[in-house]
């Protein structure tokens, strides 16, 4: 540690431009994570508030709630009990005078099931008739206010925003929860429609008599419009990232390793142990790693308190906890990769002898 800390004084522009790409790749990899996070919750938001484990669709939807249709035939012999709920969904547009137009999805819910009680509010209250509703917190960000008046996909009627609820959003949108009715009205055309879907807290719930089919939450979330490929996108790229800096990690020190051959042979020639140098130089990998990775996470802190709430960012102590390990791992083994050449180093050919 002695041996690193005295070469990285001594040479501080060299370690300095290391310690910047490390910095670079590991606020990238923390930026890439929180976003990855921040979209992958903004698609299941909603459902885990609603502590689903079961979701019950017509098996003509293709797993899409939207899509879905359960008509008075098909809950004719279901038995619910408190942990199920009935839900309707469908896409509209909000729109309200001199306020931007909002892509949203209506979740028309019953008053006595959990759904709506359990409906967490930062303001107002929840939606008592059919013509109150309560909006994801995003309309909030928008500039829509408690007491504005909503149309929904161009109809006449209006409805009354009296409530802000956290974490409603579905898909990436934000929802806008009123009653059964509702959304009837708004799936006009439909006969005997009752439901989108059927939503239970209990894991061993099951109704697939009929046209319903029951399907595990994660079935359903993975179905979700383009959840499994946006994840796997920012997967490969946090992925390609980590080896990029493992090879950035290992050239570099590889490169300097090789510069220092000599001193290496004269340390070795004074009877100074390999296992010093080795350790001198992992040391030296695990200093600028971590240097890099605390101005990376310092960096990613002010980030994340500067962009507007728009941005879906999350920034937890998991990312923080993954990236950071990941990043020691990678600077571990890339500076694993000179030492071959420092055990092997002969002394007497680098003095000259």
């Amino acid at each position: 540690m002695f041996l690193a800390i005295k070469e990285i004084k001594k040479e501080k522009l060299r370690y300095g431009l290391i310690i910047l790409m490390i910095f670079l790749i590991s606020y990238l990899i923390f930026i890439l994570s929180s976003l990855a996070v921040g979209l992958a919750s903004e698609n299941t938001q909603a459902i885990e508030t609603w502590n689903a484990k079961q979701v019950i669709l017509n098996k003509n939807a293709n797993v899409s709630m939207s899509q879905s249709v359960l008509t008075k035939t098909d809950l004719a012999n279901v038995t619910m009990s408190k942990n199920e709920a009935l839900l309707g969904q469908t896409p509209v547009v909000a729109k309200s005078k001199s306020k931007a137009q909002v892509s949203s999805q209506f979740i028309g819910v019953k008053k006595n099931q959990f759904i709506y009680q359990d409906q967490e509010l930062i303001a107002g209250r929840k939606a008592n008739s059919d013509h109150e509703v309560v909006v994801d917190q995003a309309f909030k960000v928008k500039g829509y206010h408690l007491g504005d008046q909503l149309k929904l996909n161009g109809s006449a009627q209006k409805y009354q925003i009296v409530g802000f609820a956290r974490n409603a959003k579905i898909n990436i949108a934000p929802i806008i929860y009123g009653t059964l009715p509702t959304w009837k009205k708004l799936r006009q055309g439909i006969p005997d429609l009752r439901a989108s879907a059927i939503i239970s807290r209990q894991a061993n719930y099951r109704e697939n008599h009929g046209n319903m089919k029951t399907y595990a939450i994660n079935d359903f979330i993975n179905k979700l419009p383009g959840y499994t490929a946006q994840n796997m996108t920012f997967q490969l790229m946090i992925g390609f990232l980590f080896v990029i800096s493992l090879i950035i990690i290992a050239v570099f020190l590889y490169i300097l390793t090789m510069q220092k051959m000599h001193n290496f042979a004269v340390m070795r020639a004074q009877g100074i142990p390999t296992s010093t140098l080795v350790k001198a130089t992992v040391s030296q990998a695990l200093i600028l790693v971590g240097a890099g990775i605390v101005l990376g996470l310092a960096a990613t802190f002010i980030t994340a308190k500067l962009l507007p709430a728009a941005v879906p960012m999350s920034f937890t102590w998991q990312i923080i906890a993954s990236g950071t390990v990941g990043l020691f791992l990678t600077g571990m083994i890339g500076s694993l990769i000179p030492i071959r050449s420092i055990i092997k180093v002969d002394p007497a050919k680098a003095i000259g002898e």
